[in-house]
């Protein structure tokens, strides 16, 4: 849809369906004045917008979805509440979407931009400090390799993202502390950067000689789709463990895509969504997020997404060739791998809506680390959500339940996570009161991270099953 020439951006069919703030009302005007709204308008208006910018980029209607934008740009703000800051990511991500449709213009944007390798592993230790996500992932996998392993003098462990020596330098102390001894612990760290391996290399060696245990470590520069099995050179006679946290959704990424499907459900259940009376942004996670979530056709159990990715298909089976005693596998539990632009939408909206909220209850709206976590991590992944396709899009999140499908049709045997373990989950959560907003439970022998009452990451434990 164009607009007609001389009418404001106001009247602009693409911002018909739902009602505006007052504005200018001289014709053609490509930036409206917009009064400073309330706050509970605020966030009403900002759903109804990013619902209009969503529809039109699907349909490829980029002028209509520029006039969206601008319209937005008005009431987000990056140090905001948590509507206008997440609503402020999502329309960064659409606006890098509509970029790519002049790839020349994209790549001249982009042809100069330097990711810092240090400034990758500060957010990751920020997002660790200021969240208990990853502190109860590590506790959870630890006690879980603790206890598989009991007896064993010759442990070899495959850490699939060794970037964060945390994990394993607990897992050293409790190793060290067994009744029986510790024992030889040979650890394969897999990274893309040499530098964070070596980094690794020398704290969990420095660890190891404190605690007087025989170690060794074995760095792997690669990309886990790029990982030849055969350089983890796995002995035999050692008891071998695999911790993947946050790691395998990365192989779900194919180049064969769906294209030119629209989804009415989800746009007429957004569009539902955007006319709900205002309310924090909090309560409508509590309230709302069970209907989206199970308006989604990629929610189902699809054969096709379970066999979509030849890549997960070959890892898993060579991973399960090794016989691992135990691998634990640390997700996020949300359906971000939709086949179109709007299902996406609808379900990243809500998994990283929770995740700003966590921040707001907890960290100043001025905090510098704050704003790092929501632009560096989580800005970055919903842009790979939104922003992306084929193999380019790795942020293919998934739900518990088609986790436990595709490692037991790969294989794998589920091994129920001990009560030990969700005790020591809990008791971490409850040493600050910071935390006291987040909640663990048990779901068919695996574990799941809560904000409040919404799941956010599953913990699970699986074995070599012949």
């Amino acid at each position: 849809m164009i607009k007609d020439e001389g009418s404001s951006s106001v009247t602009s069919p693409s911002l018909q369906f739902f009602p505006l703030m007052p504005t200018s009302t001289s014709s053609g005007s490509p930036s409206p004045w917009l009064r400073e709204p309330r706050s509970e308008e605020r966030g009403l208006y900002l759903i109804q917008l990013l619902v209009a910018c969503a529809n039109h980029v699907a349909a490829g209607s980029l002028e209509n979805a520029n006039i969206g934008l601008e319209h937005i740009s008005h009431l987000t703000s990056p140090d905001g509440d948590s509507m206008q800051r997440i609503v402020a990511y999502f329309t960064e991500a659409l606006a890098d979407r509509m970029l790519k449709s002049w790839p020349g213009l994209y790549r001249a944007f982009n042809s100069t931009k330097i990711v810092s390798v240090s400034e990758e592993i500060l957010v990751q230790r920020l997002f660790f400090e200021l969240c208990p996500f990853l502190k109860l992932s590590y506790v959870i996998t630890n006690q879980a390799i603790f206890e598989a392993m009991e007896g064993e003098k010759m442990i070899h462990i495959i850490d699939l993202n060794s970037s964060q020596p945390a994990q394993m330098i607990d897992l050293l102390q409790t190793l060290s502390a067994r009744p029986e001894g510790p024992p030889h612990l040979r650890i394969t760290g897999i990274h893309e950067q040499r530098e964070v391996l070596e980094q690794m290399a020398l704290r969990l060696t420095e660890e190891a000689e404190k605690l007087d245990i025989p170690f060794q470590f074995n760095p792997i520069v690669s990309k886990l789709e790029n990982l030849d099995i055969e350089s983890l050179r796995v002995k035999t006679g050692e008891a071998l463990a695999v911790s993947s946290v946050l790691q395998l959704h990365s192989l779900l990424a194919t180049d064969e895509e769906i294209y030119g499907r629209n989804s009415p459900s989800v746009a007429s259940h957004l569009e539902k969504l955007s006319l709900m009376n205002q309310r924090p942004l909090k309560d409508w996670l509590a309230k709302e997020s069970h209907s989206l979530f199970n308006m989604s056709p990629d929610s189902a159990l699809s054969p096709l997404s379970l066999s979509a990715s030849p890549k997960m298909g070959s890892f898993l089976s060579a991973i399960w060739g090794l016989s691992p005693k135990v691998m634990v596998v640390t997700e996020q539990e949300s359906n971000n791998n939709g086949y179109t632009l709007l299902e996406r939408i609808s379900e990243a909206l809500f998994f990283y809506g929770a995740l700003f909220d966590c921040l707001e209850s907890t960290v100043s709206r001025t905090s510098v680390e704050r704003q790092k976590i929501e632009k560096m991590l989580f800005g970055e992944e919903i842009k790979n959500i939104i922003a992306c396709e084929g193999a380019e899009r790795t942020e293919r999140h998934e739900k518990l339940d088609k986790w436990i499908l595709r490692l037991e049709l790969a294989g794998f045997g589920r091994v129920p996570l001990s009560y030990q373990g969700m005790m020591q989950a809990t008791r971490l959560l409850r040493q600050s009161p910071a935390f006291s907003g987040y909640k663990i439970k048990e779901e068919n022998g695996c574990l799941i991270m809560c904000w409040q009452d919404r799941p956010l990451f599953s913990v699970s434990a699986w074995r070599f099953r012949r």
